[in-house]
Order: structure tokens, then sequence, then C-alpha cells
């Protein structure tokens, strides 16, 4: 589950150590296709729902097929949002979103890799689920579950007996943050499936998209303070303006729209867009993801894609100077030391605080292999407090790609943070479903609190990997404890894996690598099985 201390890191403690030490920890080559393909696998075991017959995690089953009944409502299907059975509105749809944008900046690669239709599958599994969520002009429900019940419990997702109420927002309880970010994933997506020749459904999707924008705009509020159970797990820290700009630049790249532009360009200062100057970026703190987003309309207007006055370019500038705050702040390039820049291990992982770290060096490293792409298409270097001269588009990257190579290996503990590659990962990961018996084999119904005595508490390897889960991570020494109660570390989240789409598609081509057709990692995820089966 998400870090909820809900605190702005724009400066953290940093420890001078060369980025050498993670070359001498591990400094085999990493076959990046192996490790995009697995990502991509992830997001099938999250899902809820009617599983489809072609579902390649076969010891996973239907589940949360009466969501949304009690409120009279089809709430079936989406993504549980890490190890537990809740179903958050605002990471689910950042999910989407960083799924999406990947395959829109990388998707040669993600095809190059036969891996298209499964991240296709993954974004409409989302997205599906975000049309049904979304029953009113001015309603959408943003969670189905209690964590605080469901946390009470141990169990598969397919034996569930803690509560599946649904809570919405709407005009009288707003929730501007879920309504914008979901606006931003359906808009992105919407690009995705119109380049996937699918114009229908991403008709649909920019519909939505565009109906949720107006709502989280017009009826402003903060969504935790409509959806109260929210508060514990996934409370926003930032508030809503940098979703309402981040939904905007996605609309407008969706639709062409200056309406949009103009919105986000005319409220950039007031929300802070031109003002905030951070360190992380996540799925509660947007403000570098839409800095760096709005960096490319500089190449739009390079290439004569795009018309910006010399006003507009201003702000555009002003916004991109931040975000390149960011990228310095990772990269520790921040005139000013500590102060303004973000912490990382010995071994230079980023660091921003204990709980699920990796999501933000996963966000981190996909933003920075984005940026890397905007100084190369503008032929300009990173500047760091300012100044010219800080480094190269190269440079970016090569840091990107550090933080990657760590999460795969590269690091002291020599263990793969994504599950299932190279030959030491995570075996306890903090998942129910995973560390319990499949419901395939096995479906002698497992009671409540049955599970934290039969499973949570054994301290046998979990009978299922996760493969493709990127999870919490080292401390801030580089070590690792691979325990199921150590949920700070091994629990995953599906917006850690999800950045990581696109960056292991980028290094894949950059390092020139073949795709090649890859083995189902397990029989059972190689054989479809009959429908009852599931």
């Amino acid at each position: 589950m998400s870090d909820v201390s809900g605190r702005f890191v724009v400066a953290a403690a940093v420890v001078a150590v060369s980025l050498a030490v993670v070359a001498t920890a591990a400094s085999a080559a990493h076959d990046y296709g192996d490790a995009l393909s697995k990502s991509l696998l992830y997001f099938e075991a999250q899902r809820s729902g009617r599983l489809p017959y072609n579902q390649r995690v076969r010891w996973r089953g239907h589940s949360g097929l009466t969501d949304g009944l009690e409120q009279g409502v089809d709430l079936v299907g989406g993504y549980y949002d890490a190890g537990d059975h809740v179903k958050f509105g605002l990471p689910m749809a950042f999910t989407v979103t960083l799924l999406s944008w990947g395959v829109l900046e990388y998707g040669d690669g993600v095809s190059a890799a036969g891996e298209l239709a499964h991240a296709l599958q993954a974004i409409k599994w989302g997205t599906d689920y975000f049309i049904k969520a979304h029953t009113a002009p001015n309603e959408l429900w943003a969670q189905v579950g209690d964590g605080d019940s469901d946390h009470y419990c141990w169990q598969r997702p397919e034996d569930m007996t803690t509560s599946r109420r649904a809570y919405k927002v709407d005009a009288e309880n707003p929730g501007s943050e879920v309504a914008a970010e979901t606006a931003a994933a359906m808009a992105a997506a919407s690009l995705v499936f119109r380049r996937a020749g699918d114009a229908h459904y991403a008709h649909l999707l920019l519909h939505h998209a565009q109906q949720l924008f107006e709502f989280a705009d017009k009826f402003r509020g903060r969504y935790d303070e409509s959806v109260e159970v929210v508060k514990n797990y996934y409370p926003s820290s930032s508030g809503y303006r940098d979703e309402l700009l981040w939904a905007a630049l996605w609309l407008h790249r969706a639709t062409g729209s200056r309406d949009y532009l103009e919105y986000a360009l005319a409220n950039a200062d007031d929300f802070g867009g031109t003002g905030w100057a951070v360190s992380e970026f996540s799925w509660d703190i947007k403000y570098a993801g839409l800095q760096v987003l709005a960096s490319e309309l500089l190449v739009e207007a390079k290439e004569r894609r795009l018309r910006l006055s010399p006003e507009e370019r201003a702000v555009v500038e002003q916004l991109r100077s931040k975000g390149e705050y960011y990228v310095c702040s990772c990269m520790n390039r921040n005139p000013g030391g500590a102060e303004h820049n973000a912490g990382r291990t010995p071994a230079g992982l980023l660091f921003i605080r204990p709980w699920n770290n990796l999501q933000y060096a996963s966000g981190a490293a996909f933003l920075l292999t984005v940026y890397s792409d905007v100084l190369s298409a503008l032929g300009e270097p990173l500047r760091c407090g300012g100044e010219d001269g800080a480094g190269e588009a190269g440079d970016v990257l090569a840091f990107a790609k550090s933080q990657a190579d760590y999460i795969l290996g590269s690091n002291p503990m020599r263990t793969s943070y994504l599950v299932g590659y190279g030959a030491a990962y995570p075996r306890r990961v903090h998942h129910r479903a995973a560390s319990s018996a499949s419901y395939r084999h096995d479906r002698d119904f497992i009671g409540c609190l049955q599970g934290f005595d039969s499973w949570y508490s054994a301290r046998r390897e979990n009978p299922h990997d996760l493969v493709g889960a990127v999870v919490g991570g080292p401390n801030g020494e580089d070590v690792f404890s691979d325990r199921r109660g150590a949920y700070m570390q091994t629990e995953a989240c599906t917006y850690n894996t999800a950045p990581m789409v696109g960056v292991f598609s980028k290094l894949m081509q950059l390092e020139g690598q073949q795709p090649q057709r890859r083995r189902p990692e397990t029989a059972e995820e190689a054989e479809p099985a009959p429908a009852e089966d599931l």
C-alpha cells in the first residue's frame, strides 16, 4: 500500500557516492525485452472481475463479481492496487495514464518485443472499468472496498468476505483529483487506441475524458474529503490543482483543441505548475510529470506541429524550468546541495522515503527517459540552476538507465526487485493471492483470519511468483528484507511497474537488443483453461 505521510519532498539528504558502486555490484547486461514482457504479465495478476479465456496468470480466478451490486451499479473489473483487494480509483487511473504514456512514447519498442497486444489489454482492462465507474456526467465511483476491513483479513480475492461497499464523488461531494486523473488516463488511452486503429473505442474514451474534466473543474473539491475512508491509504497532499493541469495537457494532446492548452497555460501560475519545484513524482504529486509533459510542447513547436505565441512560450518555458529542477534534483546537479537535491542510497538509488520507495525511482526513470528525448529533439543541454553545462541528453538517459538497472539487479544485494527477472528476486512478496494456494487447484474456503495462520505467517516462499511486480525495494542503506511482513519493502503496486514498461522498451531499443519470443513462466500460464476452472 502507499506511503501515507503525504508530504512534499522538495529535497532530501544526499549521499555523495559515485554510481560506480552500482556497476561493481552487478555489471552484467540486462535483458530489457524480458523485463518488458514480465512487467506486462504482472497486470494480469492484479485483475479484478471475471477473467478472460486468455488469462495467462493461471493461479488467479474470478473475483469481485458483485462489486457495485449494493449500490445498484456494475463495478466489476478494474485492478487491485497492491497486495490487497481494494480498488482505489486514483492510483488505478495514474497507473493507466503511465502505461498509456509509455506506449505513446515507446510503442515501437513494445511492438518489436511482440508485447503490443498485451500492453493494449493492460490499458483496456483499466479503461473498461472507468467507463463503468463514470455513471453520469458528474458522477464517478472512486473506490470499491474498505481498506480497514480488508487489511484485517488475509484471503485470496476469490474468497473475499470483506466489505465491497462502493464510494462515489459527485456534484455535492466532489473529488477533483480522482476525476481529473481518470480524465487524464482516458485521454491518454484514447491516443493509444486511435493509433492502434480502434477509432470507435478511442472516441468513447475521449468523450468520457472530456466530461470528467469538466466535472473535476466545475465542482472543485478534494476527493479525500468526500471519500473519507481513503485518507489512511491514498490521501491527497498536493490537492487537485496539479491533476487539473495534468488532465488539461493530456486532453490538449488527445483533442488538439487549444481550449485545453489555454486552460493549462492560463492556470499554470495559480495552480502551482510554474511555482512548485519538487523532487518526487507519484500518484499524488503530478507536478514533475505535467512539467515534463509540457516540455514536449516545445518539441511540437520546433517541428511546426504547434503554434505558440511569445506569451504562451514563456509559460511553457517556466514549466520546463521546474521540470528541469526535478531532473537535476534526481541527478544531484542542482546548486545548493542537499536542500535542493533528492536523496540517494550509498549505491545510487533515488531514495525519497522508506515506504515503497521504488515507486519514486521507477517514476523518475520514466520521466528522465522522456526528458532526455526532449533535450535530444531540441538539441539543447540540461540546465540546472538556470545554467547550461549541467549535462547532455545522454547523461539524463544514463541516469534513468542506472535506476532501471538497479531495479533489475545491479545493486549491492544482487537482487532483482522485478519479481521473476534474473536468478535472485523476492520470493515472499506481501500479496494475498500470490502467497496463498491457487483457487484453481484448492477450492477449500480460506477464512478471513485463517490466511494469517496458514499463509501470512509462514516462512516458506510464496507458492506463486508475482511475475513482473516491482516491489517496494530496499531501505536507505541498500538493504532488503525478503519477508512477507516487511510490507514497506515487499509489497508491490501497479504504479511501480507501469512506468517501467516505457523505460524497458526504450532501453531495449537503445541497446539494440533483438526481441525473442519468450516462453511463459510456467505451464499454468501457457495453457488456456476452461472457463469453469477460472
